[in-house]
């Protein structure tokens, strides 16, 4: 599956700043780590974002959000936000933040 250069690269300038992130390839598209905890991804046009379990299901209340579905099963802890829901920079910016946030809070990996 191809994935949006243009929100990958919206992605890469928002996380820039950090320490400690990483960019890698997967699910067919590209995910960033943070401390080699995965915190957000582009998925086809859409972003993939790590909230954990309870901001997973209090995100998936809101509009453009569904479940992350990995072959035919759920990942719990993560939602998919719809090109539409990412389109203006400031919502991108706070899925981002909070995907990176999230990661940021767990205990770094090895990278």
């Amino acid at each position: 599956m191809a994935y949006s250069d243009e929100l990958a690269e919206r992605v890469r300038e928002l996380l820039g700043g950090r320490s400690g992130v990483t960019e890698r390839k997967m699910f067919g598209g590209v995910a960033w780590m943070i401390e080699g905890n995965m915190a957000c991804g582009v998925i086809g046009d859409g972003l993939l974002v790590r909230l954990g379990p309870e901001g997973a299901e209090r995100a998936l209340a809101q509009e453009h959000v569904g479940p992350m579905e990995f072959t035919g099963r759920r990942m719990g802890g993560f939602v998919v936000v719809e090109a539409e829901g990412v389109a203006e920079p400031a919502a991108l910016g706070l899925w981002v933040d909070a995907g990176a946030e999230f990661a940021a809070g767990l205990p770094p990996k090895a990278t």
